[in-house]
């Protein structure tokens, strides 16, 4: 019956989903028409939120494009390569393969975001390459799945922002955080690694179970798997530049500048993996482990095909984050029009589960977790101190949100799918199951424990 389940999800999302540009551009004008009918804008006011976000994601659009070439061109070098199949040859079988990719991906994204999202995808190709029949779809769907947990991590910016107090804090929320909110009662409070530890265990058996029959497995295309030869050149046939372009102590030098830079980052900042520090992680770990500028300059050509999704989507979120957030003169937001719905129907009982769902919504249009925290944290935290709610399970609240409905945003899948070299129409008819599945721990851990 499950499996029946599973595979109608599949079809529908095969056959509905379109691809991630067309549902970023169908998503940009279902949000213009709300914020003219919501808020009472004219469609010129409208349009002039829209130009004022298109650009205002240029940095984390580089930032996320790094992560994809940086983290693809680590993986395609000789070492780390061989470090992956080693370990993809601990699965035997396909249950495994799944098994094993989830919980990786799991605790690599409760760690690090940025880490766990490409390294997840990573994995996954290496463990179609090595073993047979596993349904490639599932098994990058569960490399994603992981990072439905990826806010309530050591990386999550909304836990960690109320952390670290300040006036921007203050700001955020409209004034009701004055002090800052330790990690105790937001990362390590006890709904929190509650509904951790449920999806730890139950979220690699969940998608285990949704594996296709035989009939229906669809493998990997022989064609992503393959790996150009690189032929290298006799040193006699080397012309200087040659000899410069194919030197080995220039990318030691590279990687040793580069790693003194990161060592004093984590002694002066601690273990605080932001984006650009991953990136810099990937970036002089490729260097050094491709050996020479010109292995790395090629490995980094071949990964930067896979980045055109996030070049030309994310101009469009970025746009439609601007509508979302764009005040009419009253002061009205779409945003904020949508929090007070669920801020006008709850109880000190449900205010924490109805943050979450309304988060989750918000989500699908501002996928951005600094985003996200701009938008509701100046209207759910004076919400719930006058409702009686402790703000630190608000916080979580919008936190699980943000990232819960990451399973069905492509936003956020396609570095993933870059690696893979599939759609997102591929893999969301699982990650639909997984949504609905962690929707109900998470709710569970808000209501009864929050």
């Amino acid at each position: 019956m499950f499996k029946k389940i599973t595979k109608a999800c599949v079809n529908v999302v095969q056959k509905y989903l379109p691809d991630p540009f067309i549902f970023a551009v169908l998503l940009t004008f279902l949000v213009f028409i709300l914020g003219i009918t919501v808020t009472k804008q004219t469609p010129i006011q409208m349009v002039g939120h829209w130009s004022n976000g298109l650009w205002s994601l240029l940095a984390f659009s580089m930032q996320m494009a790094l992560v994809l070439v940086t983290g693809s061109a680590l993986a395609n070098a000789p070492a780390f390569k061989r470090g992956l199949k080693r370990l993809a040859k601990i699965p035997k079988t396909g249950a495994q393969a799944i098994i094993f990719v989830t919980l990786i991906s799991t605790v690599a994204c409760w760690l690090n975001w940025g880490f766990g999202l490409i390294i997840g995808a990573i994995f996954a190709k290496e463990l179609a390459r090595e073993v047979k029949g596993v349904d490639y779809r599932l098994l990058i769907a569960s490399a994603y799945s992981g990072f439905m947990v990826w806010h309530a991590g050591l990386s999550g910016s909304i836990p960690l922002t109320v952390a670290g107090g300040g006036d921007a804090v203050k700001k955020a929320t409209a004034g009701v955080i004055t002090n800052a909110i330790p990690t105790s009662q937001t990362l390590f409070s006890t709904y929190n690694l509650v509904a951790l530890a449920i999806l730890l265990i139950t979220l690699p058996l969940l998608n285990k179970a949704m594996m296709p029959n035989k009939e229906d497995t669809v493998v990997v295309d022989p064609k992503l798997l393959v790996e150009e030869e690189i032929i290298e050149m006799k040193k006699q046939d080397m012309t200087p530049a040659d000899k410069i372009e194919n030197s080995r102590t220039i990318s030691l030098l590279v990687a040793l500048m580069g790693f003194t830079y990161i060592i004093k980052y984590f002694i002066d900042k601690g273990f605080n993996l932001n984006l650009d520090i991953v990136n810099a992680i990937f970036l002089f770990l490729g260097v050094l482990l491709h050996g020479t500028p010109k292995k790395f300059v090629g490995a980094i050509t071949e990964a930067a095909k896979g980045a055109a999704g996030i070049i030309l989507q994310f101009p469009f979120y970025a746009g439609i984050m601007g509508m979302m957030v764009g005040k009419s003169a009253a002061g009205m937001s779409l945003a904020a029009e949508i929090a007070n719905v669920f801020v006008a129907i709850s109880t000190p009982k449900t205010f924490p589960l109805f943050t979450f769902l309304s988060a989750g919504i918000i989500n699908f249009f501002v996928p951005s977790g600094g985003g996200q925290w701009a938008v509701q944290a100046p209207i759910m935290m004076p919400a719930a101190v006058k409702i009686g709610v402790e703000p630190s399970v608000v916080a979580m609240g919008i936190a699980w949100g943000d990232a819960w409905t990451n399973m069905i945003q492509p936003f956020w899948a396609l570095p993933a799918l870059a690696i893979a070299g599939l759609n997102a129409k591929d893999i969301m008819g699982y990650c639909l199951i997984d949504l609905i599945y962690a929707g109900i721990v998470v709710s569970a851990a808000f209501f009864f424990l929050a």
